[in-house]
C-alpha cells in the first residue's frame, strides 16, 4: 500500500478483516506500506499492521513480496503509480477518482489494458449493502423506466473559512474540490445503481471562500511561499449540474463541503415509470422502495432495514438487525477484488469505469467555465472487457 492517511487506515482495516469474515480464494498477507517520512511511516506499519516499509513507492512496486499494489495517495500520483505498477506484472487497486485529468485516466486504462494483472477503482460507496439491493431492484424493473435521477453528497468540514488549507485544497494536488473529492462517488453511484451513463451535463462551480490559513505543519501548497499567513484556495467548494442519462431520464447532482449540518450525507433517489428508490448514507442501512402499482389508498415508501442474510454482502457479518457501517465497504471492496483476481474475470469498477466518471468530471468543469453551457460526455468502454 502507498500512502496510508485518512484512506489508508480505511484500506488496511479492510485488508485485516476481509480474510477473517469472508472465505476468501486466496491468501492476504500485508507485506509492505510506502511513505515518504520513514519515522512515520513506521509507526504506521505498526499500529495498521504492515509487516515492512518503504520509504520510495518505485521500490515497493518492484518487490519480488508484493503481488497487488493498493494506491491511497492525492491524486496527482495515482498515474505514475498506478502505471509504474501494472508495468511491473502487479494487480493494481486505486483510490477514486482515478485521476487528476482524462488525460491521465486515459493513460492509465491503457497500461491497465496492456498488462496481465487486475486494476480496479476505489468507488467504496458501491459496496454499501443497501446500495447493492438498489441497483438489484433497479435491474430486476421493480421500478420501471429511469426518468429522474437526483444525487447530493453534502459535508460541512471546510464551512468555517477559518480552516486551514491541506492538500485537498490545492489544484495541482488534488486536482479539483468538491467535484472530484465527493461529486465523483455520486456520478459514479447514479451509473452504477441504474447501469446508465451521464451523456451530457449543464454545471455550475463556486468557491467561497478563496484564502485560508496556512498551518505551520503544511508544506505541501503549490505556488505559495513559506511562511504566508494565508494562500490561495484554487479548487471548488460546491458543485451543481444537471444531467442525463443514457436511458433517457433527467439527472441532477449537488456536491458541497459547505453544508452545515450534513456530514457525510450521500442522497440518492431514482424515480421510475413504476416506482422510486431512495438512499441516504447517513441512515445507511436502510432503503426506501415506493412501488406505484400498489392501490394509492394504501401506497407509500417502504422502509427496508437491509441487514437480513439474503442481503449482499450480510450474510459474513452479524444476525439481522445489527447494522453496518462506513468501513466495511471497504471489506467488501477487498473480498470482490481477490475475488475477480482468483477467478480471472475483471473487478469492478475498473480503470474503464473510473475513466468515464473522469470524462464527467472533465465536462463539469469545461460546462462551467463556458457559463454552464451544454456539454456532452463521450462514454468509455475497455477493450479488454470488449
Amino acid at each position: 500500500m502507498v500512502g496510508y492517511a485518512f484512506m489508508g487506515v480505511a484500506h488496511s482495516q479492510a485488508w485485516r478483516n476481509a480474510p477473517r469474515f469472508f472465505d476468501l480464494p486466496m491468501s492476504v498477507d500485508m507485506a509492505v506500506v510506502a511513505g515518504r517520512n520513514e519515522e512515520a511511516v513506521r509507526a504506521a506499519a505498526a499500529t495498521l499492521g504492515w509487516r515492512d516499509v518503504e520509504t520510495d513507492w518505485k521500490a515497493l512496486v518492484h518487490r519480488d513480496d508484493v503481488d497487488l499494489v493498493d494506491v491511497c495517495t492525492p491524486g496527482d500520483a495515482h498515474a505514475d503509480i498506478a502505471i509504474a505498477a501494472l508495468r511491473a506484472g502487479k494487480h493494481v487497486l486505486c483510490e477514486k477518482p482515478l485521476a487528476n485529468s482524462v488525460a491521465e485516466a486515459e493513460a492509465m486504462v491503457a497500461a491497465a489494458e496492456q498488462a496481465p494483472g487486475a486494476a480496479m477503482v476505489g468507488f467504496t460507496y458501491r459496496r454499501v449493502p443497501a446500495i447493492q439491493l438498489a441497483r438489484r431492484l433497479v435491474a430486476d424493473g421493480r421500478i420501471g423506466t429511469v426518468r429522474h435521477v437526483r444525487a447530493q453528497y453534502l459535508q460541512d468540514w471546510i464551512a468555517d473559512p477559518t480552516v486551514p488549507l491541506s492538500w485537498r485544497l490545492d489544484r495541482q494536488r488534488a486536482g479539483s474540490g468538491a467535484l472530484g473529492d465527493i461529486g465523483a462517488h455520486i456520478v459514479d453511484l447514479a451509473q452504477f445503481v441504474t447501469g446508465e451513463q451521464v451523456t451530457g451535463v449543464s454545471a455550475v462551480l463556486e468557491t467561497f471562500v478563496h484564502e485560508r490559513p496556512v498551518a505551520d505543519s503544511f508544506t505541501g501548497l503549490s505556488g505559495s511561499a513559506s511562511g504566508d499567513r494565508t494562500g490561495p484556495v484554487t479548487v471548488d467548494d460546491a458543485a451543481i449540474f444537471l444531467g442525463r442519462m443514457s436511458g433517457g431520464g433527467l439527472a441532477t447532482f449537488e456536491a458541497t463541503r459547505f453544508a452545515y449540518g450534513r456530514k457525510n450525507a450521500i442522497r440518492l433517489e431514482i424515480n421510475g415509470s413504476a416506482g422510486s428508490l431512495a438512499f441516504d448514507f447517513e441512515d445507511m442501512n436502510v432503503l426506501h422502495l415506493f412501488d406505484a402499482t400498489e392501490p394509492a389508498a394504501t401506497a407509500g415508501f417502504r422502509r427496508i432495514v437491509v441487514t437480513e442474510p439474503e442481503h449482499p454482502y450480510v450474510g459474513a457479518w452479524w444476525p439481522a438487525g445489527h447494522g453496518l457501517g462506513y468501513e466495511h465497504a471497504f471489506t467488501h471492496q477487498v473480498v470482490d477484488l481477490v475475488g475477480g483476481i482468483a477467478s480471472g474475470t475483471a473487478p469492478e469498477p475498473t480503470f474503464a469505469d473510473g475513466l468515464q466518471v473522469q470524462r464527467v468530471l472533465d465536462a463539469v468543469e469545461r460546462s462551467s467555465a463556458a457559463q454552464s453551457v451544454w456539454t456532452p460526455t463521450a462514454p468509455t468502454r475497455s477493450t479488454k472487457e470488449s
